[in-house]
């Protein structure tokens, strides 16, 4: 438990890190910032298929294993279809398709809006890291937080720029961004704990968690970065992301 606990604040407070990097580069480049997504989002995409798809299946047992794989992955992706629905996509919220001269508060409410689509998305962020644990593998479980919270810097650095631009008090801001991480921090409990009182739920919370994690790097992740005219780059920082998180899951795992 106090593995799960430190990973689980750990997790959260990569997304504080991201933050105050966000305050000390207020101003980094599209080119560059895509290039820090695209890495992030490949080691989430090797840690979502070998850390939970794989063990997955490894866990059920013949078709109907294979079934509750399938099926979580798919209600994963689901799950945040319908926040999508509820809750506009990241890069709409980013400032690039705002009107050129709103209101101060036409400004803020899409700003608030744009950390509370972040912070729903953590959520199902967190419980991945947390379901991570209920294998049994610590190591593998960490392996999957560590990419997770990778990821996590970057958002938190988005988060910043808009915030303040907004109006918002530097004071403020931080704080909204470290709610952002609350979230995933209550996630990764809310995983492990679930998992902890029923493992024959695991293989499809597996599943599950994993869906979430394909379905925000194809959906929002791998979109935005090439969405500013460095696609090549962003490409091949994906492939350095999955590699390491590859190297790191096969000597480490």
């Amino acid at each position: 438990m106090e593995m799960v606990l430190l990973t689980a604040l750990g997790v959260g407070g990569a997304t504080v890190f991201g933050a105050v990097l966000g305050f000390i580069f207020k101003h980094i480049s599209h080119k560059f910032s895509d290039i820090v997504l695209s890495f992030a989002a490949g080691v989430m995409l090797c840690a979502a298929v070998l850390g939970l798809i794989v063990p997955s299946l490894e866990y059920g047992q013949g078709i109907w294993g294979f079934s509750m794989t399938v099926l979580g992955i798919f209600c994963g992706a689901l799950c945040l279809n319908v926040l999508d629905k509820l809750v506009p996509h990241l890069h709409r919220l980013s400032g690039v398709d705002q009107e050129s001269h709103p209101s101060e508060t036409q400004k803020l409410n899409k700003v608030l809006l744009f950390v509370m689509a972040i912070a729903i998305h953590n959520l199902p962020e967190g419980i991945a890291a947390g379901v991570g644990f209920g294998t049994g593998n610590n190591g593998e479980a960490v392996i999957i937080a560590a990419g997770i919270a990778l990821q996590n810097i970057p958002e938190g650095m988005v988060i910043i720029g808009p915030m303040l631009a907004a109006g918002m008090k530097p004071g403020r801001t931080f704080v909204a961004a470290m709610l952002t991480g609350v979230v995933e921090v209550l996630g990764t409990l809310l995983g492990y704990f679930a998992v902890s009182l029923s493992t024959a739920v695991l293989p499809f919370a597996l599943a599950f968690a994993g869906g979430t994690m394909l379905y925000v790097i194809s959906d929002e992740m791998i979109p935005e970065t090439h969405a500013h005219g460095g696609e090549r780059g962003a490409t091949y920082a994906l492939l350095v992301g999955f590699c390491l998180m590859l190297a790191m899951s096969h000597f480490m795992g």
